[in-house]
């Protein structure tokens, strides 16, 4: 069984600070976090430290990146992620004054203090340069069938150019993102909180938000997980563990692809009516926000979605948008339904899990 049964309280609306829309978010302070100038030292000492004892950019343990002077930043962002509105962000660092290994070792510092990285693709990515590699090219997304003979894009293959980003969701429990550097235009952070869409499609059709409870069939990102026997598998939308906590993983394309293997249930009409206002939904209370360089965003992934908006880079300058990219899974995190351990490696509270390979990490089995 891929989820908990579905009972009718699961479709009632969900309050707490998880709930949030764009327009409430923007007049609340508490989920950002400006470094103080004690604060930025600290963060540059200990990543001299790292680089003093002949430490890499990534890849080290959290006892290697001192802590002593971050710990109300520390405590304030595992709060906020889980238990709090379920997005963070950090401003303030110095870039101009600062190398990129520097900044990478900032980033990978904190990550590490707030939970354990894990692998992003089966080859043992541990830090994805988000960036445009293709020149400037922007892709359309596909609907099954479109892609003829050749393979549906993958969305590592879209987030790789300057194309816009439908919401979706990563697997892991924390998505940790830091800004290099910045094109000359576009490439705006767009995040909503997949609570709000729930109690939002509830209160519109509670008929497709029942929908949303129900199994869609995905596939796994073959340029992610590589080749496996079980590369499909049903999962819902929206579900409620065992101990009531919401969780929700969605990515349409993986749903898209999942319809070009054989074998696959066909979508029903009244599931993609389904999807559709999810996106709609979305649009409509999200937060859209520019990155400055330096900033730092994290979000829990059970209860957000993300997206881009397009950009453009300037060719042969430093003009150019390059987020540096971890993937976290934390002590903290939530039980998920027994069934969510075909994605997850394991639905227990605080497991190692999510990934491209579930229950490895490079800090306990590196690649």
């Amino acid at each position: 069984m891929n989820s908990t049964e579905l009972q009718p309280s699961h479709l009632a609306p969900i309050e707490g600070p998880y709930a949030w829309t764009g327009s409430r978010l923007l007049a609340d302070p508490t989920w950002r976090w400006a470094l103080s100038d004690a604060e930025i030292q600290t963060l540059r000492r200990a990543a001299a430290h790292v680089a003093e004892n002949g430490g890499p950019v990534a890849g080290f343990p959290a006892e290697d990146f001192p802590a002593q002077g971050m710990e109300a930043m520390l405590s304030w962002l595992s709060s906020t992620l889980e238990g709090g509105h379920g997005i963070a962000r950090i401003s303030g660092l110095p870039m101009q004054d600062m190398t990129p290994d520097e900044a990478q070792r900032i980033f990978w510092g904190i990550s590490v203090h707030l939970g354990t990285p894990v692998y992003q693709t089966w080859q043992g990515e541990i830090v994805r340069r988000v960036e445009d590699l293709t020149g400037g090219q922007k892709f359309e997304y596909q609907k099954p069938g479109e892609g003829g003979a050749t393979p549906m894009r993958s969305a590592r293959t879209i987030s790789a150019s300057s194309t816009a980003l439908r919401f979706h969701t990563d697997k892991t429990d924390l998505l940790a993102l830091m800004c290099v550097t910045n094109g000359i235009a576009g490439g705006e952070s767009k995040v909503v909180s997949s609570v709000a869409v729930h109690n939002e499609i509830g209160r519109r059709r509670p008929d497709l938000l029942a929908v949303l409870h129900e199994p869609y069939w995905r596939m796994r990102p073959l340029d992610e997980e590589g080749e496996r026997a079980d590369k499909v598998f049903p999962l819902p939308v929206f579900s409620i563990g065992p101990k009531g906590d919401f969780t929700s993983q969605y990515s349409r394309t993986y749903v898209n692809q999942a319809q070009e293997v054989e074998g696959v249930p066909k979508m029903t009409d009244i599931q993609n009516e389904a999807l559709d206002l999810l996106h709609e939904v979305a649009e409509e209370i999200c937060i859209q926000m520019p990155f400055a360089v330096g900033e730092m965003q994290f979000i829990n992934q059970h209860v957000t979605y993300h997206g881009r908006t397009s950009f453009s880079d300037e060719p042969g300058t430093s003009n150019k948008r390059l987020l540096f990219r971890i993937w976290l899974t934390t002590p903290q995190s939530r039980e998920l339904p027994p069934g969510h351990a075909v994605q997850w490696g394991s639905a227990q509270s605080g497991a190692l899990r999510g990934g491209a390979l579930p229950g490895r990490s490079p800090l306990i089995n590196p690649i």
